[in-house]
């Protein structure tokens, strides 16, 4: 299936990190070879903890866009981590 992923991941030290991809297993694993964002490379491993699809790469990133203005405590919401992870 064609398409762009906009997804989340959680680092090593509880940090997000919102990014968008079209092959998603490759980019989480590149995360976690330390060839992903610079963001993640100190802060490994991640897990993936939220993914969505888009129709193309125009529409994920406007997803992006708007992901990374949602609060902390949103996101912890949005992806289901309430009682899991510290705000």
């Amino acid at each position: 299936m064609k398409g762009w992923i906009v997804y989340i991941v959680r680092c090593g030290d509880c940090s997000f990190y919102t990014g968008v991809t079209n092959d998603l297993a490759a980019r989480v694993a590149a995360h976690n070879a330390g060839r992903g964002a610079r963001y993640t490379r100190s802060r490994r491993p991640v897990r993936l903890v939220w993914c969505e699809r888009r129709r193309d790469r125009r529409a994920a990133l406007r997803r992006e866009a708007e992901i990374k203005s949602w609060s902390r405590a949103e996101k912890i919401r949005r992806c289901g981590l309430e009682g899991r992870i510290s705000r």
